[in-house]
């Protein structure tokens, strides 16, 4: 079946909603398809004991302040799920789901967006679909080699499924601290990192480092240098497992990255070795954007270049979620508010000089 929308939104997570709350208060006709069967985006496919580094306060999307968890400061991934889901329906968002985007297609002046249930026809397309479902994996040599277990951030889901083996953790950001603390009891864990984990002042969460965010866009917007500010959004927050695990002596990161995997473990160019069970891989992520491979955007490198949220090379195309690239905090629930903000009013302006 053949439908037509103003605006399309893909992706029914965080950004999308965010998303969605502006393009409804500008009175936009606009749909969004979220590829999930329900509602809460990647926060429902997180391991069972993660939690944000801010309170509910400060992760919080627009228009509705996220409520606190009982008993817990910082809210753990279900309490997130229920908030998305309860602001979905409070704003009565249009979300169609589970439906998946196979590609986005120029068509005369309109934009196709081809789905596994019939295509849609749009004026433009915000492209919210994050970075969870395309992990990113590093070319580490003889990574094919080892016979243990490999699995990335996006397969985790508690220290349960390691119990007494031998873990190497492999990344310095806050999903491997939480993760190596979490596997820190019952395994014989080794954490690697490139360069020693920095952390921040046990008193400093994430509103600091949306702080530093927002004063990195502010000097951007005012044409200053960035000057980097009291920490960075690669700082390891010490949530308390975290601090627990690193006060007890059984969080201490081995760096700098091994030289290679073999079929038993792990091994550094100085020919140090470390057997292992299981490696995993907490080494980021990249922007899922293969459904806009056939308007053949991408520049050097594989990337499509952008000024704000907006694709250069076609005003239609509008990105949120995916980092620094499309704003400072773009990929959090606090910082995605902005720019979700200033696509929906651009977008509302080229809508209107187009009639």
């Amino acid at each position: 079946m053949t439908q037509h929308s103003d605006v399309v939104v893909i992706g029914g997570g965080q950004a999308g909603l965010a998303a969605g709350y502006h393009l409804r208060r500008l009175g936009l006709d606009f749909v969004v398809l979220d590829a999930q069967a329900t509602p809460g985006g990647a926060w429902q496919h997180t391991w069972d004991s993660l939690h944000l580094f801010s309170p509910a306060a400060f992760s919080s999307l627009p228009g509705r302040l996220m409520p606190p968890q009982p008993g817990q400061e910082y809210p753990d991934a279900g309490h997130v799920v229920a908030y998305l889901s309860d602001y979905e329906k409070r704003y009565d968002l249009p979300v169609q789901r589970p439906v998946r985007v196979i590609g986005v297609h120029a068509d005369s002046r309109l934009l196709r967006v081809e789905t596994d249930s019939g295509p849609w026809y749009t004026r433009a397309v915000i492209s919210a679909t994050g970075t969870w479902w395309r992990p990113f994996l590093p070319a580490v040599p003889g990574r094919g080699d080892f016979q243990g277990r490999q699995l990335h951030t996006v397969s985790y889901r508690g220290p349960r499924d390691f119990a007494g083996q031998r873990v190497i953790v492999v990344g310095g950001g806050n999903s491997g601290a939480q993760i190596a603390a979490d596997l820190a009891h019952d395994t014989e864990l080794t954490w690697v990192t490139r360069r020693p984990p920095r952390y921040l002042a046990d008193d400093i969460d994430g509103r600091a480092l949306f702080d530093a965010a927002t004063a990195r866009r502010r000097a951007l917007d005012e044409g200053r240098t960035d000057t980097g500010g009291v920490a960075s959004l690669g700082d390891v927050v010490a949530v308390p497992p975290v601090r627990e695990a690193r006060d007890a002596g059984r969080l201490k990161a081995s760096s700098p990255m091994f030289a290679r995997l073999d079929r038993d473990g792990v091994a550094w160019a100085d020919g140090t070795r470390v057997p292992a069970d299981a490696v995993i891989w907490c080494t980021g992520f990249r922007p899922a954007l293969s459904h806009l491979s056939p308007l053949g955007l991408r520049g050097p490198r594989g990337h499509i270049p952008t000024q704000g949220t907006r694709a250069v090379a076609d005003p239609r195309l509008h990105f949120l979620g995916y980092g620094d690239w499309t704003g400072p905090a773009s990929a959090t629930l606090i910082g995605v508010g902005r720019p979700a903000r200033d696509a929906a009013r651009e977008i509302a302006g080229l809508l209107e000089g187009a009639r």
